[in-house]
Parts: C-alpha cells; sequence; structure tokens
C-alpha cells in the first residue's frame, strides 16, 4: 500500500478542524463550493448577479471557482457585534423607577429571560428549519428560486442567522458614524447588495462557527426593533403588554414575533388589526410545524388582542419629561455627567447614560417627594392668579443626601437642551434674606462669642423712605467688604430699643440692626468666608455657574445676593450634623449593565466648623421658633425639636424659611421666578390674603412646617445636643468698663483680662478723641478668656 501524501494528510486534518459539534459544518472547500453555488443560484433568482462580480454565472468548475472561494475564504468574517444600546434605570429609594433614559428603548436580557413560547414564535415565522441548517438554508433557497421564476415577486431565504448579522453589521456602521458603510449594510439592489450578501454570508458562516443557536436566537431577540420606539424583547414585553418577557402569553409571544418583519405597519398600539392578522399568521404556522397544538393554537387565534400598553419612564430620548419627579430626573442627569468614570468629557458620560444600561440608585424619597409637593403646590397654586412661585428641598445631614425636591411649575426643557429645564427654581439663586443670619451666627461662634452673649443694637441716626433706620458709614464698615463712600441704610420690621441685647433674641426677631453691629465686629470679609466655608455661594448670572457672595455689607448681613435653595437647605444640614460639611448629591451608587459598580466622585464630608460652635449655633436659632420670634407659629409637632430661619427681601419679592431637625433639612422659598418686579403684598395665594407685605412667616414656614410634621411622623424625637458650659456662658470673664480711658489703657486693661482686641475707631459716642466709648461684647458681658472683643474709640 502506498503511505498518504503529506498533502492529503493536510486536507484531512484541515477538513477534520472545521466540523462543528452538531454535524452542521462539512468540510471547507465543500462547505464554500455549496454554499456559494447556492448563493449563485439566490443572485440568478434575484437578478443581483451580473457580469464582473466575484463569481461567473456560468457553472462552478475549474479556476474561476476556484478563484471565488479563495476569495471568499480569504475576505473578513468578524461581525462587530458592540454591547447593545439599552435603557439606564433611576431608582427611587424604595426601587420604584423614576426614570430610564434611552437612546435605544432596549432592556437586554439573557436566555433565560426569554420563554421557549417567543423562541418558537419567532423560528417559526422567521426560519422555521432553524436549528437543522447552518448560516445558508439551501432547502429554502431552492424554494425561493422556484418560487422567483414563476412569480413576478421575490421570495427571499435569509436565514435568521443572516437576519442578525444584516441588522448588527448596520448597527455597528451607524455606531462608528460610517453612514455609507451602513446604507450598503441594507442594500437591496445592485452591487452594494450582491457584495452586501456575500459579506454577510461570510460573517453569518463564522458566526455559527462561535455561537450556538440558541445565544444567535437570544441576541437577535435582543437587538430588532418591535415598533413603536421599542427595541428588543424585554422592552418590547414591557411596553406592549405591561410585564417582563418571561411572562409572555402564547398570543403575546406571537403578536411580537410577527411584528418585527414590519414593525411600522403591525405594531399593535397604531396597527392593532394587522397586528391581528400577523400574529395569526404567525400561529398557523406554529401549528402547522407542530411548535403547538392545534386546540391551544386556535384559541390563541380566537382570542383578542389584549394590550397593556406601558410608557417606559422618562423615554422620549432619554429626557426627563415623562418621569413622575422631572426636575429630579434633570438633577441627577446633570450629576452623572460630571462623573468621570462614565467618559471622558460631558457628552460620552450623558451617551453612556442613555446606552450603557445603567442602575443608578439615587436618594429620592417619594414619601418625603409627596408630602413636600403637596403642601408646597396647595399654598402656592401652579399658575396662581397672584403670579407667585414657589420651591423646596430636602436634605438629610451628614450625608448631604438629597431627598425630595419640588416647585409650582410645569416642567418643560429650555430650547433643544433636553438636560437645561426652563425652569429649575430648586437650584437657582435667589436673595435670602435674613436666612443669611446663620453665617454672622457660626462666625461668632468661631470667634468665642459665648450663645448667651450680647450685641450692642445702635440707635437709629436717621430715616429713609419715613423708615427709621441706622446708617452705617465706611468707618463702621471698612476694607474690602466695607462699605465705601456712602452711608448704609438699614432698617428693621419693628420697634427695637437700643443697647445690649442677646443674640438669641437678635436672632428671633431677625433684628438687623443688631446684624449689622455684629458683623462689623466680627469683620464682615470673614463672615463672608463663612458662606464659602459652608458651601453657599451665589449664581453667577453671566456664566451660569457660581461665584462668591458680593463683599458689600448689604449681601454679607442681610442676604442682599442670591444663592439657592439646595445650598440653603445644605448650611444648615452642616449645622444640625454637628459641623459636618457634606456636598448635596442625589445619587448612592451607580452599577454598570454587567452589575459591577461605577466608581463615583463625591466629595468627602468633612468638618468644616467645630462640633461645639454648630451646637452653639443651633441653640440660637431655636428661638426663632418662641412667642417673639418670626416663626413662633411653626414650632413642629409633639414637641419636635428644630432651629430655623426666615428671610423676607425688600419688596417681598423672595421670602424663606429654611430650618432643620437632627434628621432632615427643608429650605422653602415663595416669591418672583419670572421678571415680574412688583411688591407681593395684598394678594391671595392659595386661599390665603395678604394684607400687607408677604413675609417668610406667611406662607414659607408653614410650608416647611406641614412638610416636617408629616416626613417626621414615625421618626425618632431625636433631640439636638446642648453646647457645653463654655460655648454656652463662656468662661465667665466679665469684660471690663473702659468708656473714658485711652485707646492704649483701654487696650491694655482688656488685654490683661484674657481677651484679644480688634481697635475700631468711630466718630460717636459722649466721649473725648482718643477715648474708648464702648465694646463689643459690652461691658459687665462674660466671654471666655482668648476670645475677640472689638474697642470702639473715638478719632
Amino acid at each position: 500500500m502506498r503511505g498518504k501524501s503529506p498533502g492529503a494528510d493536510a486536507s484531512a486534518k484541515k477538513q477534520a478542524r472545521k466540523k462543528s459539534d452538531g454535524g452542521r459544518q462539512r468540510s471547507a472547500m465543500g462547505s464554500v463550493l455549496s454554499l456559494l453555488g447556492a448563493f449563485v443560484a439566490t443572485s440568478m433568482a434575484l437578478g443581483l448577479l451580473f457580469a464582473g462580480l466575484l463569481i461567473p454565472a456560468t457553472g462552478l468548475a475549474g479556476a474561476s471557482v476556484k478563484g471565488g472561494v479563495k476569495e471568499f475564504d480569504d475576505m473578513s468574517g468578524t461581525l462587530t457585534e458592540n454591547a447593545l444600546s439599552q435603557q439606564s434605570k433611576l431608582l427611587a429609594k424604595d426601587g420604584s423607577v423614576i426614570a430610564t433614559p434611552y437612546d435605544e428603548n432596549r432592556i437586554v436580557v439573557p436566555s433565560s429571560a426569554i420563554p421557549k413560547v417567543m423562541k418558537d414564535a419567532q423560528v417559526a415565522i422567521e426560519d422555521e428549519r432553524f436549528y437543522d441548517h447552518g448560516a445558508l438554508d439551501q432547502r429554502g433557497i431552492l424554494r425561493a428560486v422556484a418560487a422567483n421564476l414563476v412569480s413576478s415577486s421575490t421570495q427571499g431565504a435569509s436565514t435568521l442567522t443572516q437576519q442578525y448579522v444584516k441588522v448588527a453589521a448596520q448597527r455597528a456602521a451607524i455606531e462608528s458614524g460610517d453612514k455609507e458603510e451602513a446604507k450598503k449594510a441594507v442594500a437591496q439592489h445592485g452591487t452594494d447588495a450582491y457584495v452586501r450578501k456575500i459579506k454577510q454570508l461570510k460573517m453569518a458562516v463564522e458566526l455559527e462557527k462561535t455561537h450556538t443557536k440558541d445565544q444567535i436566537l437570544t441576541s437577535y431577540l435582543n437587538l430588532v426593533f418591535f415598533g413603536d420606539g421599542t427595541y428588543g424583547i424585554e422592552a418590547a414585553s414591557q411596553h406592549y403588554f405591561g410585564h417582563p418577557a418571561k411572562d409572555l402569553t402564547l398570543p403575546e409571544a406571537a403578536t411580537l414575533a410577527g411584528v418585527v418583519n414590519l414593525p411600522g405597519s403591525t405594531d399593535p398600539v397604531h396597527n392593532p388589526k394587522a397586528a391581528v392578522k400577523r400574529r395569526n399568521i404567525v400561529l398557523e404556522k406554529m401549528i402547522k410545524q407542530g411548535r403547538v397544538s392545534k386546540a391551544d393554537g386556535e384559541k390563541a387565534i380566537a382570542s383578542p388582542l389584549q394590550t397593556h400598553v406601558t410608557n417606559i419612564a422618562g423615554g422620549g430620548g432619554g429626557g426627563c419629561q415623562g418621569s413622575k419627579y422631572p426636575y429630579f430626573c434633570d438633577y441627577v442627569t446633570d450629576w452623572v455627567a460630571d462623573q468621570p468614570a462614565l467618559g471622558a468629557n460631558r457628552k460620552e458620560r450623558l451617551a453612556k447614560l442613555k446606552t450603557g444600561g445603567l442602575t443608578i440608585q439615587t436618594s429620592l424619597d417619594p414619601k418625603k417627594m409627596s408630602a413636600l409637593d403637596s403642601n408646597l403646590k396647595k399654598r402656592v397654586p401652579v399658575g396662581n392668579g397672584a403670579d407667585v412661585q414657589a420651591a423646596g428641598v430636602i436634605i438629610e445631614p451628614g450625608t448631604g443626601l438629597v431627598q425630595a425636591m419640588s416647585q409650582n411649575a410645569k416642567y418643560d426643557v429650555a430650547g433643544s437642551n433636553h438636560f437645561s429645564t426652563s425652569v429649575d427654581w430648586v437650584r437657582s439663586g435667589f436673595p435670602i434674606g435674613s436666612t443669611a443670619k446663620i453665617f454672622a451666627i457660626v462666625e461668632a461662634m468661631r470667634q468665642g462669642r459665648a450663645v448667651d452673649s450680647t450685641v450692642n443694637v445702635p440707635a437709629m441716626n436717621g430715616t429713609k423712605d419715613g423708615r427709621p433706620v441706622y446708617n452705617f458709614t465706611s468707618k463702621t464698615f471698612p476694607g474690602q467688604c466695607g462699605q465705601g463712600a456712602g452711608n448704609w441704610s438699614v432698617g428693621n420690621d419693628h420697634p427695637v430699643p437700643s443697647g445690649p441685647m442677646s443674640l438669641s433674641k437678635a436672632t428671633a426677631e431677625s433684628v438687623n440692626t443688631a446684624f449689622g453691629a455684629l458683623v462689623a465686629s466680627l469683620g464682615p470679609c470673614k463672615v463672608r468666608d463663612t458662606f464659602k466655608l459652608m458651601g453657599v455661594q451665589a449664581r453667577d448670572l453671566k456664566t451660569g455657574g457660581w461665584r462668591d457672595i458680593r463683599r458689600d455689607p448689604s449681601s454679607i448681613v442681610l442676604g442682599s445676593d442670591s444663592s439657592s435653595p439646595m445650598m440653603m437647605a445644605n448650611a444648615f444640614a452642616t449645622v444640625a450634623a454637628d459641623g459636618k460639611y457634606c456636598a448635596p448629591r442625589p445619587v448612592v451608587s451607580i452599577k454598570q449593565a454587567n452589575g459591577k459598580p461605577v466608581a463615583l466622585k463625591v466629595e468627602p464630608c468633612k468638618q468644616v466648623i467645630s462640633q461645639q460652635e454648630a451646637r452653639g449655633t443651633a441653640e440660637i436659632f431655636t428661638h426663632v421658633f418662641d412667642s417673639d420670634g418670626t416663626a413662633s407659629d411653626a414650632k413642629l409637632a409633639d414637641g419636635r425639636e428644630a432651629f430655623g430661619k426666615t428671610g423676607t427681601v425688600d419688596g417681598s419679592l423672595h421670602t424663606w424659611f429654611v430650618g432643620s431637625t437632627k434628621q432632615l433639612s427643608t429650605a422653602v422659598w415663595v416669591g418672583r421666578g419670572f421678571d415680574n418686579k412688583n411688591p407681593i403684598k395684598n394678594v391671595s395665594i392659595g386661599g390665603k390674603h395678604i394684607g400687607t407685605f408677604l413675609y417668610g412667616g406667611d406662607i414659607a414656614a408653614p410650608v416647611w412646617k406641614a412638610t416636617m410634621d408629616t416626613i417626621s411622623k414615625g421618626m425618632p424625637k431625636a433631640k439636638l445636643a446642648e453646647p457645653d458650659k463654655a460655648t454656652k456662658q463662656g468662661d465667665e470673664v466679665s469684660v471690663p468698663d473702659v468708656k473714658g480711658k485711652s485707646e492704649a489703657d483701654a487696650k491694655s486693661t482688656l488685654e490683661k483680662a484674657g481677651f484679644l482686641v480688634t481697635v475700631s475707631k468711630q466718630n460717636s459716642g459722649d466721649v473725648s478723641g482718643g477715648q474708648a466709648f464702648k465694646t463689643d461684647p459690652a461691658a459687665g458681658q462674660k466671654l471666655g478668656k482668648g476670645k475677640k472683643i472689638t474697642l470702639y474709640v473715638k478719632p
């Protein structure tokens, strides 16, 4: 016997390597020749073959065929299967879906989540011999050839694998930005169609070598368009029938299988009659092919089309318009767009949000959201005749997590930017009024003022618009944060006697002149620094970003500059958290489509004021609820402890209440949100008539109270920790009376008592030039040793 030649041996090995596990693959040469021959026949039947292309139309023998085989073998068969674009989910604290941003409304699911009845229905209508043939169905081709020869119509013979390759190739070209290649991927006529079929056939052959039939079918069902904006079987099932694909019934599965071929004209929402007709064709095929019993199939055919159309929350191409909480959804979107782990820039991150199948766990609490929203809109209805707007936000102290945000506005997007709303008052800037006084008190605590200390209320020395005022000058407010030229005229909302007044009383009654004197003694620039320390800035109208609070006394003392409800709520949350600042954020965690966590860029919480300074500040602001306080009617139910502050801007264009318990901090703004600059007075809002000017205690504080009472039910009554004795009372060192002493003697006396002395020259007081006429804190008050004191000397 002659031995086998090396060439024959190599050929045998090559053929052995190319056999499939199921016996579907033939030898390389035989397989290719058969496939090419079948393809030539199909091409001839479809009128796609003409001279000069790869394969001659005259037989499959000789050098021409071998050349064609080689060219086919050398052709790239790699199919680019990019990760499928799928919707992301924004989840509320209770697991409910807030929104599902997407470019393509798709939810990718594994094979186990697709029931057999759905797979059988798709195979029945698309490719009944799918499990019996390879990438090409030669029997189907012969049938198509025979039909096309005797008919003017064209019958195709593409296998389900080939159909998947065609759609996947088109999608890959679109995602790469190659419009021309995307067009060629679905070409039906001419050279492009012929070349497309050859290329996609090679891809299908290679795909069947590496993928099981079930993998191909699962990928196909996750990929294809099911009409009415839905892609993939899971989104389609949820959209049309209101439940996951795993729960599809026989008639539902047949309906969806029928949609794929002509989604524009057979989807059950817009074309119910065509959908039923197509569904029944699928069912008849399933009966004929033995995939369902005749009884079950006929019962399904006789059944009415029963849809339960569900619009996926937050649809519409990635916006938040369909969400129940659109403003919060926008906030999450903006926050996600700043996460570097999701892309190199904002554009990439937003694309990831809309295509990456992210699961975003937010901090939104639907119960708190409902309470805030209902109370806000009850007292300040949407579109009220008084043209008054409102917004509110709830933040958790110690975490910065935003649990609710609301405003009395109809959601809309601004222009073409689907991530910028035309109205976003929770995060916009408004003059904050007397809520700014918390920063003066914080700075006072930082400089060693005791909770029980006093401030000297200056006697009024002028009038403005018929009201008594005190005229602060550049001598009182010198330097960068000073008054500059002219007077700064400050009045109060009620008569206040001059002289020493406790910080608690000055805060409770919101005495403007007292706080003017206090800030002057503390140093206005230092108080301004405290705004920034606690995360409060002003909106920069030119850039749309944020800037530091203006340097003038009015902005620093009385809040004439602007900030947002969110920043103000978080400032009070910082105090409630014993001085720990946590930047506001709406997201707890993000997971990728594969379940892996995304590393979030979160600013770490930090201690910005001491525990005792925070507790002293909170203690002072509890007096706002006293009988003589500006929010005496807003004390929380059941003795729950809280601290807070009203705020009102001249003309009542902006009114506030910001307050916090240990567990929750809430800010409420009520005012003019648009261009209306008319003072808010003598108006009726939400069934309440405001006879004079609107104040923070009129609507903002009641909204705050009603909301906080509701959301605090069932929570432990966490007490506000009292400041220690030194913070509350000081070190029991009395401030000496130095009136009439020379500047040098007065300063020496105070320093010997243990104080740090700052001299302020003012042309007032009944003393001679060069003599001291008062101190702040005043003589007789107790202040801790080493604390700061201001000595006032007449020039």
